[in-house]
């Protein structure tokens, strides 16, 4: 868990990050957060997110996949979508998550997908279908996140992982 891996990202988007000398990867990591719970990102373009995160350890009292696991899982992948979609200028923020769960799941892994619904200057919006290893979907979940324009301050705030 936690693990650093390689994450497939467009070779121009990784030459953009990189002219700014930025480790694309590390930052679009899944964070302290997703790290100890397992989440790994597989792919990654302003298209199409896609990542995995265990059942185990991310369970509630009953032995289910914990809701809330879900929406860390959800909103981790339409950040990165929605940061791919901003470009280098801008950072995106969360503003509205919703995740409606449609069934329990006990182990395995979960893989989660993120596609764009919105794609515009100030805000994006994501769809992300988690699904379990029998491909029956487990959660259906939207993320609107807006997108900031980068200034110094906001440069200084990305995580020390991304700089190159």
């Amino acid at each position: 868990m936690g693990e650093q891996q390689h994450v497939k990202f467009p070779q121009e988007v990784i030459d953009e990050y990189a002219a700014l000398g930025v480790d694309l990867p590390a930052l679009f990591s899944a964070g302290h957060l997703g790290n100890r719970m397992g989440v790994q990102i597989v792919e990654a373009s302003a298209e199409k997110v896609v990542g995995t995160m265990p059942v185990e350890g991310n369970t509630q009292p009953y032995g289910l996949l914990h809701g809330g696991a879900s929406a860390v899982l959800a909103e981790t992948l339409g950040s990165i979508g929605s940061m791919l979609h901003g470009g280098v200028s801008k950072i995106a923020v969360g503003v509205d998550l919703n995740c409606t769960h449609h069934r329990g799941v006990r182990s395995g892994l979960v893989t989660g997908v993120a596609t764009p619904v919105h794609r515009g200057r100030s805000t994006a919006t994501y769809e992300i279908v988690i699904t379990d290893e029998q491909d029956k979907r487990v959660c259906s979940a939207r993320l609107t996140c807006l997108l900031r324009e980068v200034d110094a301050k906001a440069a200084d705030d990305l995580p020390s992982a991304g700089r190159a």
